[in-house]
């Protein structure tokens, strides 16, 4: 997504490789390849003069190695880590913003008002139902969408289809004007009890006065606390002149860039905001109606410079995975209990999380690790998916069955359209993760720091040492091995305790049982709690 850009500023970092003292001559060579990957990027060049002239006055006599403390450790910060620090500031204060993306009304009874404005073509219809997805969602709001964008043949239907997929209501009048419909949309907001309304109105092929006139009259009489320029980040610059624009008319909250994830350079995002003042605070992200997010620059600063967003893809997977049923799935994992049903829900749940190629930029250095203009190929999940899909129940379950067995491999390699040898991969694949997980679980010296791992190993080498000595015979030890495995991987282990007190509860000699009964409704809570928190701290 950011390709051009991230080239420009690794190159200026290879630069600086190895030297000692950043000089005016080798933060201009630097500077030089910045400076060409920006204005390759589309970012207007009154912003790109600018951000060089910050970058080089600060850079400038930075040197010397020095240290600072990061997780604990001492690491060494020379002067190419002090220009990316820079470098990075200053991105992240090119595109910054204070307060909350949305402002909410205050008066009660009195909807929050959100009008979508821009040029045709931006995207306005389908970020009005993705913001309202988002709203309804993130911010537990009750929206009402108002298709007043009745110029563009077949715009009302299309945001009719999109509100019955995300299920909030479409207010429509097709024979009023725009204007008219905004004003009696706020009746009908108040008279359904909806707390949020989103207004998509017209846009136009270029900026004319009959536009400008016709949205400016709608904020007027409807009073909205927000006002967004959807902006399509493929027209480079010109999107930059059309923020202006509406700017100077409507006076923006806020702008939301769509099709970022396409072939977009970038650069919108960098100079929006120092051109007009309205900076960027939505971001689409791809096709579907869950693909838009908050903007951060923090997190488009350091994916520009190949540094990755593991805050953005730690969102990603919250959106995507159930907490509680990915805690027992670990568990499971960790026992060498891993089935190709649970290797498929692993692939749909990457593939619910979005484009892999936008996920592997998210990784730390991704770009400094992988060859220039590498791409992920995207099919490789659905050729696995078809071949897992074209299993029976039985085989997903034991891939044992497989063995020996070459017309099994042959009737799934003809099931998903793929060859023989493929079909083999995979399962050698399978069998080598399912094997490693299982090691995990068991090699407890790898992960004696995780709480509950030493136990659960413990445990489990417990159970070998009873069935492999002939005592599985006893069903006081059998129950006993099986009860500790069980306890240690439902509690995350018990130090100090949990081998004696199991033993005399199970042995009925005296005393109770150290192990503690588990509140499963009281630990949900706790994680719901925690999850609401957190994305609290987000907003």
């Amino acid at each position: 997504m950011f390709e051009t850009l991230t080239k420009g500023f690794k190159a200026a970092k290879n630069r600086l490789a190895g030297v000692t003292e950043l000089t005016e001559e080798n933060i201009d060579q630097a500077l030089r390849d910045v400076r060409l990957s920006l204005l390759e990027a589309d970012v207007e060049f009154s912003v790109t003069k600018e951000f060089l002239r910050r970058v080089k006055e600060k850079a400038i006599g930075q040197t010397m190695q020095s240290t600072a403390v990061v997780g604990g450790r001492k690491i060494k910060i020379g002067p190419v880590e002090q220009f990316v620090k820079i470098c990075q500031d200053e991105l992240e204060s090119m595109m910054s913003w204070e307060g909350e993306p949305i402002v909410f009304s205050d008066k009660k009874g009195t909807p929050t008002g959100i009008m979508m404005v821009g040029l045709q073509g931006s995207g306005k219809t389908t970020s009005s139902a993705k913001l309202a997805r988002l709203l309804e969602h993130e911010y537990g709001k009750k929206v009402l969408l108002v298709a007043a964008d009745v110029a563009r043949p077949g715009a009302i239907e299309q945001l009719q289809v999109l509100g019955e997929q995300i299920d909030v209501p479409v207010f429509a009048m097709p024979d009023a004007n725009p204007v008219e419909i905004c004003e009696r949309a706020v009746k009908h907001c108040k008279s359904i009890k909806r707390d949020t309304i989103v207004y998509d109105t017209a846009g136009r092929l270029a900026i004319d006065e009959q536009l400008m006139d016709e949205v400016h009259e709608i904020r007027r009489r409807t009073k909205p606390q927000n006002v967004f320029l959807v902006v399509d980040a493929m027209i480079g610059q010109d999107s930059v002149k059309t923020a202006k624009a509406f700017h100077d008319r409507l006076d923006l909250s806020g702008v939301v860039l769509t099709k970022l994830d396409g072939d977009a350079r970038g650069g919108a995002a960098l100079s929006v905001k120092q051109v007009t003042g309205a900076p960027v605070k939505f971001v689409g992200m791809g096709e579907t109606l869950d693909r838009m997010e908050v903007f951060r620059p923090d997190g488009m600063a350091s994916r520009i410079l190949g540094m990755g967003d593991v805050v953005g893809l730690m969102k990603d997977f919250e959106s995507v995975v159930d907490e509680e049923k990915a805690e027992a799935d670990a568990q499971r994992m960790l026992q060498g209990d891993f089935t190709l049903d649970d290797f498929l829900e692993q692939i749909e749940m990457l593939q619910n999380m979005g484009p892999l190629q936008d996920i592997f930029e998210k990784l730390p250095f991704f770009q400094d690790s992988m060859p220039e203009g590498f791409q992920v190929d995207e099919n490789e999940l659905v050729r696995t998916k078809a071949i897992v899909s074209s299993m029976t129940k039985a085989e997903r379950r034991d891939v044992t069955l497989f063995k020996n067995q070459p017309g099994r491999i042959e009737r799934v390699a003809k099931g998903s359209g793929r060859e023989k040898k493929e079909v083999g991969e995979l399962l050698q694949r399978f069998v080598f993760m399912r094997q490693m997980m299982g090691d995990i679980g068991n090699q407890a010296g790898m992960l004696s720091k995780i709480p509950g791992m030493k136990q659960m190993a413990q445990a489990r080498r417990m159970r070998d040492v009873v069935k492999t000595g002939g005592l599985e015979q006893n069903p006081m030890m059998a129950e006993l091995a099986d009860q500790l495995l069980e306890a240690a991987i439902a509690e995350g282990g018990a130090p100090g305790g949990l081998l004696p007190g199991g033993a005399r509860g199970a042995a009925g000699g005296g005393g109770s049982s150290t192990r503690k009964k588990v509140d499963k409704n009281k630990k949900k809570r706790k994680r719901k709690m925690k999850r609401k928190s957190r994305r609290k701290g987000r907003k």
